[in-house]
């Protein structure tokens, strides 16, 4: 199998210490088992794609539940500060800026094809962070950067899923915090059972989960 790594999408995403190298050393173990993995640049605007993203989700926001519910005072009230950003800045939207953003999805739809023709599989971290605690609404900071929404730090998770790609997370290990973390693993559109049977390999070679089992 050909794996292409895009990591932190050619210096654009910010980090937190260790990701990267705890990726790093599971495409070693994919290279012994028999894969050839290569650093891939993404070859397409990632503020673009990130942009296309955030207006196709406050579209979709205050279209569903949420903005039902902030149709009333006494919804609203169920409602977090972010959760109301968010519909606000749906319900501000032109249907140009809707279309424009599909058009932007449907490009790197299509560029993402045209990335599987090489690879037939494209590697992420699977987060941006570590876990952290409960009690913080959302992280903040990434690597000395400010998040300038409460989900810039998830965008990690947007080439995949904007793409509808066929992905899974597989754990990579755990950070010297003790903490665990993973990686995506995303294939070409309709190639479900080729990503699950990559999951299963490396399950098989690492059995991350029984080496250290959940305390539940």
């Amino acid at each position: 199998a050909r794996i292409g790594w895009l990591g932190d999408l050619g210096g654009h995403l910010e980090m937190a210490p260790g990701v990267m190298a705890l990726c790093s050393d599971a495409l070693e173990v994919f290279a012994g088992l028999g894969c050839r993995v290569d650093a891939v640049l993404p070859g397409f605007s990632m503020p673009r794609l990130w942009e296309a993203w955030l207006v196709l989700r406050q579209w979709q926001v205050a279209a569903g539940p949420p903005g039902v519910l902030y149709q009333t005072e006494k919804g609203r009230c169920t409602l977090k500060p972010e959760a109301i950003w968010e519909i606000e800045q749906g319900l501000s939207l032109s249907a140009q800026a809707v279309y424009d953003a599909s058009l932007i999805r449907s490009r790197w739809y299509a560029h993402a094809a045209r990335l599987f023709q090489t690879y037939d599989a494209l590697a992420l971290p699977a987060a941006q962070v570590w876990p952290f605690a409960v009690e913080q609404r959302w992280p903040h900071i990434i690597a000395g950067r400010a998040m300038d929404t409460y989900h810039r730090w998830m965008e990690v998770v947007i080439p995949v899923s904007l793409a509808g790609l066929p992905a899974l997370s597989v754990p990579v290990g755990f950070g010297a915090n003790g903490l665990p973390m993973g990686m995506q693993l995303a294939g070409p559109v309709g190639s479900d059972a080729a990503v699950l049977a990559m999951g299963q390999a490396w399950h098989d070679a690492t059995d991350w989960p029984g080496k250290r089992p959940p305390l539940l």
